[in-house]
């Protein structure tokens, strides 16, 4: 039996565009990960509900407002990460407000969930990639 590591719990969403495509981001320099390109999201505050702290994520990382109600719960993935173990949570959302701007990523690109093999991508986001392109 494994030691019992710290869990971090993450929320992420695939916001999904008119065609088909999923917004990406790619993390910044000076931060662990950086220049992979992850779902936008980040971490659950403490007393928060996991939906609660993807719109806050999603309004301080992208300038944009969505629905509690337009977030449906897709999928998660459990990673190793350090002294920590990842639980990430992702959300599918079709409907936001305000168009997606990188204020704390390097970039934004949309990506088809088929091409996102081929990105560099945290370790915990790659196993969503094909419950993304079956589901879309």
């Amino acid at each position: 039996m494994t030691k019992a590591a710290y869990l971090l719990p993450v929320v992420a969403a695939a916001l999904v565009d008119a065609d088909g495509r999923v917004l990406l981001q790619q993390r910044p320099e000076g931060r662990s990960l950086a220049g992979l390109w992850e779902f936008p999201g980040g971490k659950v505050e403490p007393g928060e509900t996991p939906e609660a702290a993807l719109i806050r994520e999603l309004e301080e990382e992208l300038a944009i407002t969505v629905p509690q109600a337009c977030l449906a719960p897709a999928a998660f993935a459990s990673a190793p990460l350090d002294d920590r173990h990842l639980l990430l949570l992702l959300y599918i959302t079709r409907k936001w407000t305000g168009v997606p701007r990188a204020l704390e990523a390097t970039a934004l690109r949309w990506v088809r969930p088929a091409d996102m093999h081929d990105l560099p991508m945290p370790p915990a986001d790659r196993p969503l990639i094909g419950l993304l392109d079956a589901l879309l």
